[in-house]
């Protein structure tokens, strides 16, 4: 399997064939409400977009922001805002540009998935490097990664404060937190680092070894004190998972479930790596015991192989995508159906499979349902090579076949291209999201990304 992120994200870290299109697109429309520019604006969105109270959008970037950083700056968070009149255009703010940890500044680099916020209005995110961790990248320090909090001003008009909430250590620790965190019910945050954890020793090619963990941090009781850290897994390859991608769900038992790009099954398909799990990482039955971890499925390469989200639940089943399988394929959308007597293996069934790029192609994000039980998601290729936003629905008749169809098709300039974010939606249906690049900006990939509504 060619189709590789961690190839991505390695970059990361050191520095349009038509088709006809679908029937869903009928009735849909697209509007770029923002494109980067790169510089100290922000380029290269690191993942999709969350909402605040007041329809305003908020998200990061990879890369831009601080220039005295690196010459491409360390990342920004930002904010789109709705126009105040109708017919106006949506407006970006950069609320923080990341310093990095060189010059002893200590702050994050990189951003390596979006923003979640809380009922006040604070922001939540990681970076994959920065923090004064020990790690090193080339020769240089980098830093292990962060997790930081953006507070909103107490005056209009007044600057956000950044937090570094925790600097991960690497070794027995994480290091390069992947992808978005997630609340649970009391204020503790989840999330997942793709290396560290002091177990495998296949798995990190630029660091040396171990396979990436699920940790939780825990908010202080006393304001202003520091948040707690916990592992609660480390991964050590095959036959467990390697490199868990975050973006991870919890049930109403409080277990945490995701998926990891490596480890599983050994085969001829994936080698000695494995092709990906998704996994279940428990509570203990009393209080100061260890989590215990349960792969739940894992990928041959025949039912999918390289999975570079995490998952969702509805009504009781996992759901979620692969960039890659079968051999040669361009990914798939499966459901894992929980077992009725909680015993027995869950079931895996691929939903849809991707033919030949012109439906779309390797998807890299999550899924989400309307009310409708459609799902929704976003492939990084498609017939135009820009990627797409698609819709796949649920057979009329039991046992019949799921159907797709493509929303949008993303061209490039002056539209976005290689969607590889997750959506989300508002109470009318519209969907949000970002591309990697396209868009107005002057970037050297082909524009800087941009910010897209779809709607029906």
């Amino acid at each position: 399997m060619t189709h590789n992120p961690q190839a991505r994200l390695a970059l990361s870290a050191i520095c349009l064939i038509l088709a006809a299109a679908s029937t869903a697109s009928a009735g849909w429309k697209e509007k770029v409400l923002y494109s980067f520019q790169g510089g100290s604006d922000g380029q290269t969105p690191a993942g999709g977009v969350v909402f605040d109270k007041a329809g305003n959008l908020y998200g990061a970037n990879t890369w831009g922001g601080d220039l005295n950083c690196l010459s491409e700056g360390c990342g920004t968070v930002f904010q789109v805002s709705p126009p105040s009149r109708k017919g106006g255009s949506w407006t970006e703010t950069v609320l923080h540009a990341f310093h990095g940890p060189f010059n002893g500044a200590g702050d994050g680099f990189n951003p390596s998935g979006g923003t979640i916020i809380d009922a006040q209005g604070n922001l939540y995110g990681t970076t994959t490097l920065g923090g004064n961790g020990p790690c090193i990248l080339l020769g240089s320090h980098v830093g292990c990664g962060t997790v930081y909090e953006l507070s909103p001003p107490t005056q209009k008009g007044g600057a956000w404060t950044e937090t570094i909430l925790y600097n991960f250590q690497g070794g027995t620790d994480g290091n390069f937190p992947l992808g978005d965190l997630v609340f649970d019910g009391v204020g503790d945050l989840y999330g997942a680092t793709y290396f560290g954890g002091g177990k495998g020793t296949t798995c990190n090619p630029y660091y040396g070894g171990n396979c990436g963990t699920v940790f939780r941090l825990s908010p202080p009781e006393k304001k202003g004190s520091a948040w707690t850290e916990k592992i609660l897994h480390s991964f050590a390859g095959a036959p467990d998972g390697a490199d868990p991608n975050g973006g991870l769900v919890l049930d109403s038992n409080g277990a945490v479930y995701g998926m990891t790009y490596y480890g599983g099954n050994a085969n001829e398909e994936c080698g000695s790596v494995g092709c990906g799990t998704v996994f279940k990482v428990g509570p203990p039955a009393k209080k100061g015991e260890d989590w215990s971890e349960k792969v739940l499925h894992r990928f041959d390469g025949q039912d999918g192989g390289s999975p570079t989200a995490g998952v969702i639940f509805n009504d009781g089943n996992l759901y979620g995508t692969t960039s890659a399988g079968p051999p040669n394929g361009y990914g798939l959308i499966f459901q894992l159906k929980k077992p009725s007597d909680g015993v027995h293996s869950w079931t895996d069934t691929v939903l849809y499979l991707f033919k030949d790029g012109n439906d779309g192609a390797y998807p890299d994000a999550g899924l989400i349902f309307d009310t409708h039980g459609n799902i929704y998601g976003t492939a990084t290729e498609s017939s135009t090579r820009g990627g797409d936003v698609f819709q796949l629905k649920p057979p009329k008749k039991k046992g019949g076949a799921w159907s797709l169809g493509v929303v949008h098709d993303f061209t490039g300039d002056p539209d976005g291209a290689d969607s590889a974010a997750g959506l989300v939606s508002d109470k009318n249906g519209n969907l949000y999201s970002t591309t990697q690049i396209g868009g107005t900006g002057a970037c050297s990939r082909g524009g800087c990304g941009t910010v897209f509504e779809a709607s029906p």
